[in-house]
């Protein structure tokens, strides 16, 4: 009779525990389509989103790392890595969007020089 009681309780702390880790981020909409995720240090990545948890781990498959300058660390080359699948570590994520949502814009910010 004294286990039933004790498993009660410890289900009462892991529905809390469950209401504090949720995501405020709904990837599942992005489940089995590109996307592209920027790491702490810079790194940059796309594949198709396969899985995820409330920690932000992802999990993504077909994935192309895109190589960095070797002189200047945050500028991007044209040359990729295949990757494969991997799982990115949701600590390191700072920034996912969808693939086919990215287009280049001029800054807005720079004056324009006339000739």
């Amino acid at each position: 009779m004294a286990s039933g009681g004790g498993g009660g309780g410890a289900g009462k702390m892991a529905d809390k525990e469950k209401k504090k880790k949720e995501s405020i981020l709904d990837l599942s909409k992005y489940i089995d389509k590109t996307i592209r995720v920027k790491f702490q240090g810079g790194r940059e990545a796309s594949g198709v989103l396969k899985g995820f948890d409330p920690l932000l781990n992802l999990v993504l498959d077909g994935t192309i790392e895109y190589m960095r300058d070797p002189d200047d660390q945050f500028k991007l080359t044209e040359d990729t890595r295949q990757l494969g699948l991997v799982v990115c570590r949701g600590t390191s994520v700072v920034l996912i969007c969808p693939q086919d949502g990215m287009e280049a814009i001029p800054n807005p910010f720079i004056q324009q020089q006339d000739g």
